[in-house]
């Protein structure tokens, strides 16, 4: 699905939709061959799903395999793999994707939209489906259009309490608040579990995957909650300090870190832990993420450090420390095993290799004034820094300029981060396939 253009124009697959007068399949199939033919991949892949009558012409006339290929051969893909004509299409669109992805966010040119979205400050952000939720800093949360960024929906949180932590679905949103779980329904209805089946020793962090919420507990604990009976399904007793982060797995494997600087690795259907990772850094462990593609979990902690460690193979495979202070947030595009971006108490965005752990480069905002400003949103530019750039020049931006990153997510070509009191979305743009 299409979504609805923003400020910034339409691509291409939507002028070619976008006509009130003639039906979108009277168009002859030779003519939108010829059409088609002259679109980038990603615009091509937004065809394919306009309609069942040009996704019919699109897979027929195997438009994506031979952009697929024509890109592999052009780049010496033929050579170094014989057996391309063997691999799904689909598989190679993936690895265009990501190698897109990775040109973008270390060579493409970077400009920031930034807003005042809460009145004393936001620190948490969740991207998903277009839409952007924040919220932590007072009483609010906020659902955010990613193309126009306007506000779409708000929900209140109760007085009483203050909410810790949140996830959200197309359908919902889950909320921790002090110590108890909160359902706030897109609709704007809002439920708080029953005292008796919601209470639980105060939480930390929380993640969402439909059906259940799993808590991360001051007391070391992990509870996890199913959403339809509201109760407590299972109690795991995983650290002997509080559990400071938490990811989830789609095959229901939980990864919870520890002020101790211990990952333990535990399922929806056990109570035990299935294998317990360690750092090599003993400094408290701030920030989770799991790439189910490649099976490597990534750690941020208090001292600036990310480790990778393999789960599947239950080794470590590399540490770097990419700051000198405490890390919050760390995160990839979905199934994207080639960039990490991690952003922390520095104000910087930091982009590594996955695989290895390089530091590919960082960014930091621009401190001049606002390049265009369209209502509440200014539009600034990004700086992108090399490694060594980075250490000799960071202490010299003023702290004002670069407000911690306490939260991150990662889209197609795009960077979300709450930092002080602006949400920021960092556009990567430049580099076409």
């Amino acid at each position: 699905m299409i979504r609805r253009s923003g400020p910034g124009g339409s691509s291409p697959a939507k002028k070619i939709a976008a006509t009130e007068k003639t039906p979108i399949n009277s168009v002859g199939q030779d003519a939108l061959c010829t059409i088609f033919s002259l679109l980038g991949i990603f615009d091509l892949v937004r065809c394919s799903v306009v309609c069942k009558f040009w996704y019919k012409i699109i897979n027929q006339k195997k438009l994506l395999q031979q952009f697929c290929c024509k890109h592999f051969a052009n780049h010496g893909g033929l050579h170094d793999e014989p057996d391309i004509s063997k691999k799904p299409w689909r598989f190679r669109l993936e690895e265009l994707v990501m190698e897109h992805q990775k040109l973008s966010l270390t060579r493409g040119r970077v400009t920031i939209d930034q807003w005042k979205g809460h009145s004393i400050g936001v620190n948490q952000c969740r991207m998903k489906m277009g839409t952007i939720l924040t919220g932590v800093g007072d009483k609010v949360m906020r659902l955010w259009s990613v193309e126009s960024y306007k506000c779409l929906e708000e929900y209140s949180v109760p007085d009483t309490v203050s909410l810790v932590d949140f996830d959200f679905d197309e359908s919902k949103i889950v909320g921790l608040i002090g110590t108890q779980l909160c359902l706030w329904r897109r609709n704007g209805q809002r439920s708080i579990f029953p005292p008796r089946a919601g209470t639980f020793p105060k939480g930390l962090c929380m993640r969402y995957l439909d059906p259940e919420a799993v808590i991360g507990c001051e007391d070391g604990s992990i509870r996890v909650f199913d959403m339809y009976s509201r109760k407590c399904s299972r109690i795991m007793r995983m650290h002997p300090g509080p559990v400071t982060c938490l990811s989830l797995s789609d095959d229901q494997f939980v990864f919870s870190g520890s002020s101790a600087g211990t990952i333990k690795v535990s399922h929806l259907s056990s109570d035990a832990c299935v294998t317990t990772l360690r750092t090599p850094d003993i400094t408290g462990i701030k920030a989770l993420c799991y790439n189910p593609r490649s099976g490597l979990v990534f750690a941020g902690s208090s001292a600036g450090y990310v480790s990778c460690l393999d789960f599947r193979n239950r080794r470590k495979l590399w540490e770097l420390r990419v700051s000198p202070s405490v890390l919050y947030s760390l995160g990839h595009m979905q199934n994207d095993d080639s960039t990490l971006v991690v952003g922390g108490m520095d104000g910087a965005l930091h982009v590594l290799d996955q695989k290895t752990g390089e530091g590919l480069c960082s960014y930091v905002m621009d401190n001049t004034a606002a390049s265009t400003s369209s209502g509440t949103v200014e539009r600034r530019k990004g700086r992108r820094l090399s490694v060594d750039d980075y250490n000799s020049l960071i202490d010299k931006i003023p702290r004002t300029a670069r407000p911690p990153v306490t939260c991150l997510a990662v889209g197609k070509n795009k960077v979300v981060t709450t930092q002080g009191k602006y949400i920021r979305l960092w556009k990567f743009t430049g580099h076409e396939l």
